[in-house]
Protein backbone atom coordinates (compact mmCIF):
# COMPACT_ATOMS: atom_id res chain seq x y z
CA UNK A 1 0.00 0.00 0.00
CA UNK A 2 1.45 3.36 -1.06
CA UNK A 3 0.70 6.13 1.44
CA UNK A 4 0.24 9.70 0.30
CA UNK A 5 2.61 11.23 2.88
CA UNK A 6 4.38 14.59 2.65
CA UNK A 7 8.07 14.73 3.66
CA UNK A 8 8.50 14.46 7.41
CA UNK A 9 10.79 17.51 7.42
CA UNK A 10 8.05 19.60 5.81
CA UNK A 11 5.56 18.52 8.47
CA UNK A 12 8.03 19.38 11.23
CA UNK A 13 8.62 22.83 9.75
CA UNK A 14 4.88 23.43 9.33
CA UNK A 15 4.27 22.43 12.95
CA UNK A 16 7.03 24.72 14.23
CA UNK A 17 5.84 27.65 12.08
CA UNK A 18 2.23 27.13 13.21
CA UNK A 19 3.28 26.93 16.85
CA UNK A 20 5.44 30.06 16.70
CA UNK A 21 3.47 31.91 13.96
CA UNK A 22 6.82 32.96 12.56
CA UNK A 23 9.13 31.39 9.99
CA UNK A 24 12.09 33.07 11.68
CA UNK A 25 11.35 31.74 15.17
CA UNK A 26 10.48 28.30 13.75
CA UNK A 27 13.86 28.28 11.99
CA UNK A 28 15.58 29.14 15.27
CA UNK A 29 13.84 26.23 16.98
CA UNK A 30 14.80 23.77 14.23
CA UNK A 31 18.32 25.02 13.52
CA UNK A 32 17.62 25.86 9.88
CA UNK A 33 17.17 29.06 7.89
CA UNK A 34 13.86 30.97 7.64
CA UNK A 35 14.06 30.45 3.88
CA UNK A 36 14.15 26.68 4.39
CA UNK A 37 11.02 26.84 6.54
CA UNK A 38 9.23 29.08 4.03
CA UNK A 39 10.10 26.82 1.08
CA UNK A 40 9.07 23.69 2.99
CA UNK A 41 5.70 25.19 3.93
CA UNK A 42 5.10 26.40 0.37
CA UNK A 43 5.93 22.94 -0.96
CA UNK A 44 3.54 21.38 1.55
CA UNK A 45 0.77 23.80 0.51
CA UNK A 46 1.32 22.89 -3.16
CA UNK A 47 1.25 19.17 -2.37
CA UNK A 48 -1.94 19.48 -0.32
CA UNK A 49 -3.60 22.01 -2.60
CA UNK A 50 -4.41 24.06 0.49
CA UNK A 51 -3.37 27.41 1.91
CA UNK A 52 -2.07 26.69 5.41
CA UNK A 53 -1.15 30.26 6.37
CA UNK A 54 -2.26 33.78 5.59
CA UNK A 55 0.69 36.14 5.17
CA UNK A 56 0.02 39.86 5.46
CA UNK A 57 1.40 43.03 7.02
CA UNK A 58 0.38 41.75 10.45
CA UNK A 59 2.54 38.64 10.10
CA UNK A 60 1.67 34.97 9.85
CA UNK A 61 -1.77 33.55 10.64
CA UNK A 62 -3.09 30.01 10.33
CA UNK A 63 -5.82 29.56 7.76
CA UNK A 64 -8.91 27.51 8.60
CA UNK A 65 -7.33 24.56 6.80
CA UNK A 66 -4.04 25.07 8.62
CA UNK A 67 -5.78 25.27 11.98
CA UNK A 68 -7.59 21.99 11.28
CA UNK A 69 -4.40 20.30 10.03
CA UNK A 70 -2.14 21.39 12.92
CA UNK A 71 -3.49 19.24 15.80
CA UNK A 72 -3.39 16.14 13.60
CA UNK A 73 0.18 16.83 12.50
CA UNK A 74 1.26 17.59 16.08
CA UNK A 75 -0.30 14.36 17.33
CA UNK A 76 1.29 12.37 14.50
CA UNK A 77 4.75 13.81 15.18
CA UNK A 78 4.42 13.11 18.89
CA UNK A 79 3.29 9.53 18.13
CA UNK A 80 6.28 9.02 15.81
CA UNK A 81 8.65 10.31 18.47
CA UNK A 82 7.13 7.96 21.02
CA UNK A 83 7.28 4.99 18.65
CA UNK A 84 10.94 5.75 17.91
CA UNK A 85 11.78 5.92 21.61
CA UNK A 86 10.04 2.61 22.22
CA UNK A 87 11.67 0.90 19.23
CA UNK A 88 15.16 2.00 20.24
CA UNK A 89 14.62 1.48 23.96
CA UNK A 90 15.40 5.15 24.51
CA UNK A 91 13.11 6.59 27.15
CA UNK A 92 14.29 10.11 27.93
CA UNK A 93 11.52 10.71 30.44
CA UNK A 94 12.05 13.62 32.73
CA UNK A 95 9.74 16.11 34.39
CA UNK A 96 7.85 19.21 33.31
CA UNK A 97 6.88 21.99 35.70
CA UNK A 98 4.07 24.32 34.73
CA UNK A 99 2.44 27.24 36.52
CA UNK A 100 -1.24 27.81 35.79
CA UNK A 101 -4.22 29.51 37.44
CA UNK A 102 -6.20 27.10 39.65
CA UNK A 103 -9.49 27.50 37.80
CA UNK A 104 -7.95 26.76 34.40
CA UNK A 105 -6.00 23.86 35.90
CA UNK A 106 -9.04 22.21 37.51
CA UNK A 107 -11.56 22.91 34.74
CA UNK A 108 -9.48 22.41 31.60
CA UNK A 109 -5.95 21.09 32.06
CA UNK A 110 -6.24 18.38 34.72
CA UNK A 111 -9.20 16.60 33.02
CA UNK A 112 -6.97 16.20 29.94
CA UNK A 113 -3.74 15.13 31.61
CA UNK A 114 -4.69 11.43 31.52
CA UNK A 115 -4.34 11.57 27.74
CA UNK A 116 -0.81 12.91 28.03
CA UNK A 117 0.05 10.34 30.73
CA UNK A 118 -1.17 7.54 28.45
CA UNK A 119 1.07 8.82 25.67
CA UNK A 120 4.13 9.63 27.80
CA UNK A 121 3.94 7.79 31.14
CA UNK A 122 7.68 8.38 31.57
CA UNK A 123 7.24 12.17 31.97
CA UNK A 124 6.25 13.52 35.38
CA UNK A 125 4.12 16.67 35.52
CA UNK A 126 4.37 19.18 38.38
CA UNK A 127 1.60 21.80 38.57
CA UNK A 128 1.92 25.06 40.47
CA UNK A 129 -1.49 26.72 40.91
CA UNK A 130 -0.47 29.59 43.18
CA UNK A 131 -1.70 33.01 42.12
CA UNK A 132 1.72 34.59 42.48
CA UNK A 133 3.46 35.98 39.39
CA UNK A 134 6.69 34.02 38.98
CA UNK A 135 9.89 34.46 37.00
CA UNK A 136 10.08 31.20 35.05
CA UNK A 137 13.86 31.08 34.71
CA UNK A 138 14.57 32.12 38.29
CA UNK A 139 12.00 29.73 39.78
CA UNK A 140 13.07 26.84 37.55
CA UNK A 141 9.61 26.48 35.97
CA UNK A 142 9.44 25.25 32.38
CA UNK A 143 6.09 26.57 31.19
CA UNK A 144 3.25 28.87 32.20
CA UNK A 145 -0.33 29.30 31.03
CA UNK A 146 -1.42 32.91 31.27
CA UNK A 147 -4.65 34.79 30.58
CA UNK A 148 -3.83 38.02 28.77
CA UNK A 149 -5.10 40.32 26.04
CA UNK A 150 -1.76 40.09 24.20
CA UNK A 151 1.71 38.60 24.48
CA UNK A 152 4.30 40.58 26.38
CA UNK A 153 7.96 41.07 25.63
CA UNK A 154 9.16 38.62 28.28
CA UNK A 155 9.40 34.95 27.32
CA UNK A 156 8.06 33.13 24.29
CA UNK A 157 4.28 33.26 23.91
CA UNK A 158 2.08 30.83 21.97
CA UNK A 159 -1.65 31.53 21.77
CA UNK A 160 -3.66 28.51 22.91
CA UNK A 161 -7.27 29.67 22.65
CA UNK A 162 -9.54 32.64 23.09
CA UNK A 163 -12.41 33.03 25.52
CA UNK A 164 -16.11 33.40 24.77
CA UNK A 165 -18.57 34.96 27.22
CA UNK A 166 -22.11 33.60 27.67
CA UNK A 167 -24.59 34.04 30.57
CA UNK A 168 -25.28 30.78 32.45
CA UNK A 169 -27.42 29.69 35.39
CA UNK A 170 -28.77 26.59 37.11
CA UNK A 171 -31.32 24.61 35.06
CA UNK A 172 -33.91 25.04 37.82
CA UNK A 173 -33.50 28.82 37.74
CA UNK A 174 -33.76 28.82 33.95
CA UNK A 175 -37.01 26.87 34.21
CA UNK A 176 -38.42 29.32 36.76
CA UNK A 177 -37.62 32.21 34.44
CA UNK A 178 -39.84 30.65 31.80
CA UNK A 179 -39.64 31.56 28.13
CA UNK A 180 -38.39 35.05 28.85
CA UNK A 181 -35.93 36.19 26.20
CA UNK A 182 -32.74 38.16 26.49
CA UNK A 183 -32.37 40.87 27.76
CA UNK A 184 -35.61 40.62 29.77
CA UNK A 185 -33.93 37.87 31.83
CA UNK A 186 -31.82 40.57 33.45
CA UNK A 187 -34.89 42.01 35.12
CA UNK A 188 -35.95 38.65 36.56
CA UNK A 189 -32.77 37.26 38.16
CA UNK A 190 -29.75 38.79 39.92
CA UNK A 191 -26.34 38.82 38.30
CA UNK A 192 -23.32 37.22 39.93
CA UNK A 193 -20.16 39.35 39.93
CA UNK A 194 -16.50 38.31 40.14
CA UNK A 195 -14.55 41.09 41.82
CA UNK A 196 -11.28 40.14 40.09
CA UNK A 197 -12.92 40.52 36.66
CA UNK A 198 -15.38 43.25 37.61
CA UNK A 199 -15.52 44.77 34.12
CA UNK A 200 -16.83 41.59 32.49
CA UNK A 201 -20.55 42.32 32.78
CA UNK A 202 -20.03 45.93 31.65
CA UNK A 203 -18.12 44.74 28.59
CA UNK A 204 -20.66 42.01 27.79
CA UNK A 205 -23.68 44.30 28.03
CA UNK A 206 -21.96 46.96 25.96
CA UNK A 207 -21.00 44.44 23.27
CA UNK A 208 -24.58 43.15 23.02
CA UNK A 209 -26.21 46.57 23.22
CA UNK A 210 -28.05 45.53 26.39
CA UNK A 211 -29.20 48.20 28.89
CA UNK A 212 -27.36 48.02 32.20
CA UNK A 213 -30.56 47.47 34.15
CA UNK A 214 -29.81 45.73 37.47
CA UNK A 215 -26.11 45.43 36.78
CA UNK A 216 -25.16 46.46 40.32
CA UNK A 217 -27.44 43.95 42.05
CA UNK A 218 -26.44 40.43 43.03
CA UNK A 219 -23.85 38.44 44.96
CA UNK A 220 -20.16 39.32 44.65
CA UNK A 221 -17.45 36.64 44.86
CA UNK A 222 -13.69 36.68 44.39
CA UNK A 223 -13.21 33.92 41.79
CA UNK A 224 -14.78 32.59 38.61
CA UNK A 225 -15.02 29.15 40.19
CA UNK A 226 -17.06 30.57 43.09
CA UNK A 227 -19.36 32.36 40.64
CA UNK A 228 -20.02 29.06 38.85
CA UNK A 229 -20.74 27.34 42.18
CA UNK A 230 -23.13 30.11 43.22
CA UNK A 231 -24.88 29.94 39.85
CA UNK A 232 -25.20 26.16 40.10
CA UNK A 233 -26.99 26.65 43.44
CA UNK A 234 -29.53 28.98 41.88
CA UNK A 235 -28.22 32.24 43.31
CA UNK A 236 -28.26 34.11 40.01
CA UNK A 237 -26.83 34.42 36.52
CA UNK A 238 -23.07 34.13 36.07
CA UNK A 239 -21.09 35.22 33.06
CA UNK A 240 -19.69 31.95 31.82
CA UNK A 241 -16.37 31.73 30.01
CA UNK A 242 -15.69 29.12 27.39
CA UNK A 243 -13.61 27.01 27.91
CA UNK A 244 -13.80 27.22 31.73
CA UNK A 245 -17.54 26.71 31.92
CA UNK A 246 -17.66 23.85 29.39
CA UNK A 247 -17.58 20.91 31.81
CA UNK A 248 -20.30 22.51 34.00
CA UNK A 249 -22.49 22.70 30.91
CA UNK A 250 -21.63 19.14 29.88
CA UNK A 251 -22.49 17.82 33.35
CA UNK A 252 -25.80 19.74 33.40
CA UNK A 253 -24.95 21.74 36.53
CA UNK A 254 -25.30 24.93 34.49
CA UNK A 255 -27.02 25.78 31.24
CA UNK A 256 -26.38 28.54 28.75
CA UNK A 257 -29.16 31.11 28.55
CA UNK A 258 -30.61 32.18 25.18
CA UNK A 259 -28.27 35.16 24.98
CA UNK A 260 -25.56 36.24 22.55
CA UNK A 261 -22.08 34.74 22.82
CA UNK A 262 -19.37 37.40 22.82
CA UNK A 263 -15.64 36.89 22.18
CA UNK A 264 -13.62 38.16 25.14
CA UNK A 265 -10.59 40.39 24.59
CA UNK A 266 -8.47 37.92 26.55
CA UNK A 267 -6.90 34.64 25.49
CA UNK A 268 -4.92 31.82 27.07
CA UNK A 269 -1.23 31.81 26.18
CA UNK A 270 1.49 29.22 26.72
CA UNK A 271 4.64 30.97 27.91
CA UNK A 272 8.16 29.64 28.23
CA UNK A 273 11.47 31.23 29.05
CA UNK A 274 13.45 29.70 26.20
CA UNK A 275 16.16 27.10 26.76
CA UNK A 276 14.52 25.14 29.60
CA UNK A 277 11.39 24.55 27.54
CA UNK A 278 13.46 22.99 24.75
CA UNK A 279 14.31 19.97 26.87
CA UNK A 280 12.74 16.84 25.27
CA UNK A 281 10.18 16.37 28.06
CA UNK A 282 9.05 20.01 28.01
CA UNK A 283 8.94 20.07 24.22
CA UNK A 284 6.79 16.92 24.13
CA UNK A 285 4.37 18.42 26.63
CA UNK A 286 4.23 21.73 24.76
CA UNK A 287 3.46 20.03 21.43
CA UNK A 288 0.73 17.96 23.07
CA UNK A 289 -0.77 20.95 24.90
CA UNK A 290 -0.95 23.12 21.76
CA UNK A 291 -2.66 20.28 19.87
CA UNK A 292 -5.19 19.79 22.70
CA UNK A 293 -5.94 23.51 22.80
CA UNK A 294 -6.45 23.72 19.03
CA UNK A 295 -8.81 20.75 19.11
CA UNK A 296 -10.76 22.18 22.05
CA UNK A 297 -11.04 25.62 20.43
CA UNK A 298 -12.36 24.14 17.19
CA UNK A 299 -15.08 22.32 19.14
CA UNK A 300 -16.47 25.43 20.87
CA UNK A 301 -20.06 26.47 20.04
CA UNK A 302 -20.14 28.41 16.80
CA UNK A 303 -16.90 26.84 15.55
CA UNK A 304 -18.39 23.68 14.05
Amino acid sequence: MVRNLPPLSALEMFEAAARRLSFKRAAEDLGVTPSAVSHAVQGLEVRLGLRLFHRDQHGLRLSAAGGAYLPQVSAALAALAQATDQATGRRPGGAVSITVAPTFASHWLVPRLARFAARRPDIAIALDTSRQVVDLAREGIDLAIRLSEARTTRGRWTRLMGETLVPVCAPALATSLGETGWPDLLRRAPLLHVTTTSADWDAYLAATGTPRGRLGAGLRVDSIQMAFEAAARGLGIALGRHPLVDHHLAEGRLMALPAPRVPAPTAYWLVDGGAAAERPAARSFRIWLVAEARAAASALPGRR
